[in-house]
């Protein structure tokens, strides 16, 4: 790596920002591989969260920026990620393989919670990231149902730990694969929290750059024991436009506040109905209450999604909407969601002292 051509690279990169960050290319670091072998330049960045929905973007808008360094004739340009392993919270103890982990969370029921979650992890594995999906709603598992898997069995292949069970590309666990889909589960608080911890602790996750836990709804056991034992890096907040709902999005996430889980951003569900026939919009539950309430507590609004028949047909058909129409506008929301959830759990990380992406080698982390 020459310094002449490394620092010239860098000018470039600085002109751009990072589109999820806001930090400068140039300046953040990653730029981790710089090589210039008669007249053909080749470069790597390596972004600290997946996100290969703008990848051909960006490598649009560098290389003929690149190419018009005097000395280069050809760029390559290779953009890669690599999640920050971080450290666990005082208190807490860390899941073997998984770098980061954060909840999806509602303060009240039937504002989409468990749709968004799963649709959700599907958008962060089609960026490229290495995702798995807990259902710690115990009493009122889905994710079985809306990943097509309800009925399969995770295997035990030493009678103490369970394999997660894979589906649409992502590691899965859920109480709904332990019991039968009429069996209720009548427990009470204690046994609930020991539960969630077996499947979260005795599920042998593999390697994961994200592991995403469905919270059940409401402020209750299951949310206190993960705050306690879990070292979760961020919640994610659903909620929809409803006075109601902001009530209940707002208690939810005071209480992440008070057990020092930071809130990502929120998440506003069923913010505008658009008619099939006639194409007029509507917003039936109100309007800009994701915004009030992600300003009122200094987070950001992630993004926001519409009232739409066929997000709630396709995930009853085990087809979540990233996955049954992955071109679709809802389906590139929630990869703008995706990328902007990892965007946040990465500068938190950072200023949590996690470890650095940086010092990234090929193969490393293969």
């Amino acid at each position: 790596m020459t310094t002449s051509i490394y620092d010239r690279v860098i000018a470039i990169l600085s002109e751009c920002d990072d589109p999820y960050r806001g930090t400068n290319l140039g300046r953040h670091g990653v730029l981790t591989r710089c090589d210039l072998n008669d007249g053909e330049l080749g470069i790597e960045l390596t972004f600290p969260y997946p996100l290969a929905g703008i990848t051909r973007s960006l490598v649009e808008q560098l290389k003929p920026k690149l190419e018009g360094i005097d000395v280069v004739r050809e760029a390559f340009i290779q953009v890669s990620h690599k999640v920050p392993l971080t450290t666990a919270r005082e208190g807490t103890e860390s899941i073997l393989g998984v770098r980061q982990i954060f909840c999806v969370a509602s303060g009240k029921g039937g504002v989409g919670k468990s749709t968004t979650a799963v649709n959700l992890a599907l958008a962060l594995r089609a960026e490229g990231g290495r995702v798995g999906l807990l259902d710690a709603d115990i009493y009122g598992p889905s994710q079985a149902l809306m990943l097509g898997v309800q009925g399969q069995r995770p295997e035990t292949p030493d009678g103490k730990s369970f394999n997660p069970v894979i589906a649409q590309g992502i590691s899965v666990m859920s109480m709904a694969f332990l019991l039968t889909e009429r069996s209720p589960t009548i427990w009470r608080g204690p046994m609930v929290s020991g539960a969630f911890t077996q499947m979260l602790r005795q599920t042998n996750w593999g390697n994961l750059d994200y592991l995403v836990i469905d919270l059940p709804p409401g402020t209750g056991d299951i949310q206190l024991t993960l705050s306690q034992q879990v070292p979760v890096n961020g919640a994610v907040v659903v909620t929809t436009p409803q006075d109601i709902a902001l009530l209940d999005a707002r208690r939810g996430i005071e209480m992440f506040r008070r057990v020092e889980v930071p809130v990502l951003g929120v998440i506003e569900n069923m913010s505008l109905h658009c008619c099939p026939k006639c194409g007029h919009t509507e917003h039936l539950f109100g309007e800009g209450g994701g915004d009030r309430i992600a300003a009122e507590y200094d987070t950001e609004l992630l993004g926001a999604l519409p009232l739409d028949l066929e997000i709630r047909q396709q995930t009853d058909s085990g087809n979540p909407s990233v996955i049954s129409d992955p071109d679709g506008s809802v389906a590139l929301v929630y990869r703008d969601i995706a990328r902007r959830t990892g965007a946040r759990l990465s500068l938190f990380a950072e200023r949590n002292g996690s470890s650095s992406l940086i010092a990234k080698t090929k193969g490393a982390d293969e």
